[in-house]
């Protein structure tokens, strides 16, 4: 299950495959699964083993981030470890709101929130607080 990289011929006569960094992290993120054989991931894209190990360094040093289109923030929801029930209709059902405890700690600044937190005021605060 080879993958389409640009090929490029050398002066004498070998080619050698071009693959951005999309595709090299992809590659990577295969030999990060549980069970998976870096030689037979790296046989699998037609890539030297070793080739593949240093792509697994850069990835861990984050030098294989792919840069991100626009600057738009994604939502992010943090859940309790269970996983998630399929959702029957597309309105929302209510649920009753749960109370918590949410410390974060800037370095130069401790933030404690207690209770429902309203996410545009957390987002502001710590705004406010980054700068």
């Amino acid at each position: 299950m080879g993958t389409s990289a640009a090929a490029v011929v050398l002066k004498d006569g070998r080619t050698r495959r071009l693959r951005s960094k999309a595709e090299r992290r992809r590659i990577v993120e295969e030999t990060l699964k549980p069970g998976a054989s870096v030689s037979l991931v790296a046989r699998s894209h037609d890539v030297n083993t070793n080739q593949l190990f240093t792509w697994r360094r850069q990835y861990r040093a984050g030098k294989l981030e792919v840069e991100a289109t626009s600057g738009t923030l994604l939502p992010v929801r943090v859940g309790d470890g269970r996983s998630p029930t399929l959702r029957t209709s597309m309105r929302r059902q209510s649920k009753p709101k749960r109370s918590g405890i949410i410390d974060i700690d800037l370095g130069h600044a401790r933030v404690r929130i207690e209770g429902t937190a309203d996410p545009e005021c957390v987002r502001a605060a710590l705004e406010g607080l980054i700068r």
